[in-house]
């Protein structure tokens, strides 16, 4: 069979791991999560997933979840993107605590809840963690024109998760120019692809609207 990523465009951790699915050149079909409506809550998708979350690989043989171990999964099956495995999960796991794990959550405070629930405090709060966790980026990328070196690696689609969303969340690309050109390097690999191309979003909404 061929294996399914229950997955929604707005996620940027599902987009951590589609677009490695994507560059290491391995089959998938996406399944859409109504994760803004309750999907992830339902005795079906705990049975599936007890954490709750999105994503979630089906193979043949297992289910994965967590992005950070479908990327490997992908990355060691295929023999792409794996580079060095220790450097690589270096940065896979500084994303998930400090880029992806400050990101999402000043992105969805921001552009996902409805106004009159967003708090300042909260937003003051995480950004500058956010902002602190894009300066090791900045640093890194002005060395290497990728995070573990000359090659890409999942350290970098792991790291990138959030930061081509349209979404104002306190990222600004021009902000910091080494992450900008990365980005950039990133985009013109064979099989790229933007996170609202390369999986299913929310029937009618709009990037830059919350959900009602």
């Amino acid at each position: 069979m061929t294996p399914r990523l229950h997955c929604f465009g707005e996620s940027g951790n599902c987009y951590k791991a589609a677009l490695t699915l994507a560059l290491t050149g391995t089959a998938w079909e996406p399944v859409f999560v109504d994760f803004f409506h309750g999907a992830a809550r339902t005795p079906a998708w705990r049975d599936l997933n007890v954490m709750g979350e999105a994503p979630v690989l089906v193979t043949e043989d297992r289910t994965l979840t967590q992005s950070g171990a479908i990327q490997l999964w992908a990355a060691e099956r295929s023999g792409h993107l794996l580079g060095d495995r220790y450097e690589s999960l270096r940065w896979v796991l500084f994303d998930n605590h400090k880029v992806s794990g400050v990101a999402g959550a000043l992105r969805f405070h921001m552009n996902f809840l409805p106004p009159d629930k967003r708090s300042q405090a909260v937003i003051d709060w995480l950004t500058p963690r956010l902002l602190s966790a894009l300066a090791a980026l900045e640093a890194q990328l002005s060395r290497t024109p990728f995070l573990t070196g000359e090659a890409p690696t999942i350290a970098d689609t792991a790291c990138c998760g959030y930061l081509y969303y349209p979404e104002p969340f306190g990222f600004d690309r021009k902000t910091f120019p080494a992450v900008d050109a990365w980005l950039s390097r990133l985009a013109a690999l064979p099989g790229w692809a933007h996170p609202y191309d390369l999986m299913p979003r929310v029937p009618g909404r709009s990037p830059t609207l919350p959900l009602a």
